[in-house]
């Protein structure tokens, strides 16, 4: 294969553009394992690189796709051999490093984890990077001492991409869930999930008290903001929360009140340059504890010409729970 379709996003005067366009083979980057790949996901962050809403990419050209499934066809790593399936999320995939949105990708074998034994590359991308924050947020809280038993937790951007998979994983693990979401035309699909309950997302977007009254052991936040300066207020003594995400802002409008007069913890969860021994444990943990029906029931499977339309709609809020892109 000389060279393959890909997504390639490149920088003008008047900004970047991405197009669908041939991508030589023998530009890619150097890195020890060559993979096939056959699935990739649409991110809130690929949205923001696609459109072009955030200087996300800070290379060019650049193949967008910060995560994939496939197959390995070549290796000088001596942990890898061809034929093995692996998943890549992160480590600068689409923003420094040629991404997924394209056939082939060369990188480090330091950077894979192996695919699920009982995993297809498809719902693996289902998962995604989306899914696999969302575990790595549910084991902060697990860290923490979060337990059912502690009462119950809250989930904001319930109906996207993190919110979709943290609520079926915490409400499997025993948690009685609180959904936050902005389109209450979601409720059934939430409930679906596992959600307990709904809560109008105008109840955390008010101006955020010091302390307000405790309503949640923990919680994962993927939107910031004050919405995330409302949940720590409302997070129980010796709760915890996890944010993962900056969809209504980078900004929090916090006080220091929740954490030392509630001794409450706010947990950074970052997928990007995450030790890959926790990667290895959140796909272990995906693996067992997320239900497939309900991941295949939250999917939606573009193709990579699909992608400029659906990036603008997932940074609008438009899309509910994950899609899949394929690429072989």
């Amino acid at each position: 294969m000389a060279s393959f379709k890909a997504v390639v996003i490149e920088k003008s005067d008047g900004g970047t553009k991405a197009s669908l366009t041939d991508f030589d083979e023998n530009n890619l980057m150097d890195g020890d394992v060559t993979v096939r790949v056959e699935y990739s996901t649409l991110n809130y962050k690929d949205g923001l690189a696609i459109t072009g809403k955030a200087p996300v990419v800070r290379r060019f050209p650049m193949i967008a796709g910060i995560d994939f499934a496939g197959t390995v066809e070549a290796s000088g790593h001596p942990a890898w051999k061809p034929g093995n399936k692996v998943v890549l999320n992160g480590w600068g995939c689409g923003e420094t490093h040629l991404g997924a949105y394209g056939a082939k990708a060369r990188v480090k074998g330091d950077w894979l984890v192996p695919l699920p034994a009982s995993m297809s590359a498809r719902e693996a991308m289902a998962i995604g990077t989306a899914g696999y924050t969302a575990m790595l947020a549910v084991m902060a809280l697990e860290r923490h001492g979060v337990k059912p038993d502690r009462g119950p937790v809250v989930v904001t951007g319930a109906a996207g991409g993190v919110g979709s998979v943290a609520i079926a994983l915490l409400a499997k693990l025993g948690f009685s869930v609180s959904a936050v979401t902005g389109r209450p035309q979601e409720s059934a699909y939430l409930r679906n999930l596992g959600a307990a309950e709904i809560v109008e997302r105008n109840e955390l977007t008010g101006p955020p008290k010091s302390l307000a009254k405790e309503r949640w052991a923990g919680g994962i936040d993927a939107v910031g903001s004050t919405t995330l300066a409302n949940l720590l207020s409302m997070t129980r003594y010796g709760g915890a929360v996890a944010a993962c995400g900056l969809a209504g802002g980078m900004d929090l409008p916090a006080t220091v009140a929740p954490f030392i007069l509630r001794g409450v913890c706010l947990y950074g969860i970052d997928s990007v340059m995450c030790p890959i021994e926790r990667r290895r444990e959140a796909w272990k943990r995906l693996e067992s504890d997320l239900d497939r029906q309900k991941l295949a029931a939250i999917t939606t499977e573009i193709a990579l010409a699909d992608i400029f339309e659906a990036a603008p709609r997932i940074l609008a809020g438009e899309i509910r729970g994950r899609i899949v892109v394929k690429i072989g």
